[in-house]
């Protein structure tokens, strides 16, 4: 079988809402007045954190598919003023944060045991894009939420591959800035970093056989499997490769907007900035090809996110390991298209019936294991009671 992107389609019910007159569908989307919407006709569970467990209404996989938001709508109106990545979560928000992750992580792999039958992932990705909220590739929710996806196999390799050039499918080896042009500075860097629980793959032991990807990411294996993701160690190094992926970002493009910049504020890792990078002639070159190529080119500099932009992931290879990879997203791509898959959603009622009901019963039992794990209350929606 050829190996390659796969495009799939999903069915979603029509969401009947309607947007005001004067605004943008993604303008609306990220306001208050839509997340209470989404509450009352998608929530599973809430928790005083302000952490809500959802239904995806425009899923990705109609086999699982559900989010938790960091949902601070009511509390933080201005949409650019919300926490959208990890490190920006107070510490016990947090803590609850990364027990809920576990537990439904724990619950997908238990329920789909055989790599060879499903795609099992989990993750997140940067939402304080620098372009307006109207721009292409801008998330239609400012708040940092993480995706819990399940792909069936089958289904996979009967789709037809996905167009190759489309830029959506950003991968190291076609579309990365860091990696075509900066590679082993980056991994050097990432070398650099505190981690035991978390091991560098060999080359290739990360890609998913059926579509290619990841492609010439750094990646990570879980040692431990599943059961490292019950040790708050895992989720500090989780952490670890964010921040340290923060440092490099935030390095590498104030070197493009101002040639010999100064090492940007609050970074976490100073000693290895200085050490691995400000004085690096490979990672300044390319600071100097971007920064004069923004001068000449408008088109190119719009397109720019000068802001740190991430995909982070957890998800299973075809040996059964779990794998942590982070990737420059630059682009705003969706997060399963990190691993070569493109989701074109169509609207289909019937279609949606017919799967529904075996989607909220699985997430109805990771909603009793939440509560039984005092990490919320069920919520009433139209579709199911609170508990």
């Amino acid at each position: 079988m050829q190996t390659g992107p796969r495009e799939i389609l999903t069915p979603f019910r029509p969401i009947p809402l309607d947007v005001p007159e004067g605004m943008k569908p993604n303008e609306f989307f990220n306001s208050a007045e839509n997340l209470k919407d989404l509450v009352h006709n998608n929530g599973l569970l809430q928790n005083p954190e302000g952490l809500l467990l959802y239904r995806k209404a425009l899923g990705h996989s109609n086999e699982f598919d559900a989010s938790i938001i960091y949902n601070t709508s009511q509390s933080i109106l201005d949409p650019l003023g919300r926490p959208v990545r990890r490190t920006q979560v107070p510490e016990p928000v947090k803590n609850v944060w990364n027990r809920m992750n576990q537990i439904v992580i724990d619950y997908m792999l238990e329920r789909y045991p055989d790599p060879a039958r499903h795609l099992v992932l989990a993750g997140e990705a940067s939402l304080d894009a620098t372009w307006p909220l109207t721009s292409p590739g801008v998330p239609s929710i400012r708040m940092l939420h993480n995706h819990f996806i399940v792909f069936d196999q089958a289904g996979l390799r009967m789709a037809p591959l996905a167009d190759a050039d489309n830029p959506n499918l950003t991968d190291g080896g076609q579309h990365s800035l860091f990696q075509a042009h900066m590679r082993e500075v980056y991994r050097a860097f990432f070398a650099g970093l505190d981690l035991q629980i978390l091991r560098p793959c060999e080359e290739g032991a990360s890609r998913i056989a059926l579509t290619g990807y990841p492609q010439g990411l750094p990646s990570w294996e879980i040692q431990g499997g599943a059961a490292a993701l019950k040790e708050v160690r895992f989720w500090k190094e989780y952490d670890t490769l964010l921040k340290g992926f923060i440092d490099f970002y935030r390095s590498f493009f104030s070197q493009v907007s101002t040639r010999n910049a100064a090492m940007p504020r609050d970074i976490n890792f100073p000693e290895l900035v200085e050490n691995k990078l400000q004085f690096n002639n490979d990672f300044l070159k390319t600071a100097k090809m971007v920064r004069e190529r923004c001068i000449t080119d408008a088109k190119y500099a719009n397109a720019i996110r000068w802001q740190p932009a991430f995909k982070q992931l957890i998800y299973r290879n075809d040996a059964g390991k779990l794998i942590v990879t982070i990737s420059q997203n630059s682009i705003g791509n969706a997060i399963t298209e990190l691993l070569g898959v493109v989701v074109k959603r169509t609207p289909d009622a019937d279609a949606y019936g017919r799967a529904e009901p075996a989607l909220i019963a699985q997430l109805l039992e990771v909603r009793r294991r939440l509560v039984e794990a005092d990490l919320g209350e069920g919520i009433a929606t139209p579709s199911w009671a609170a508990r």
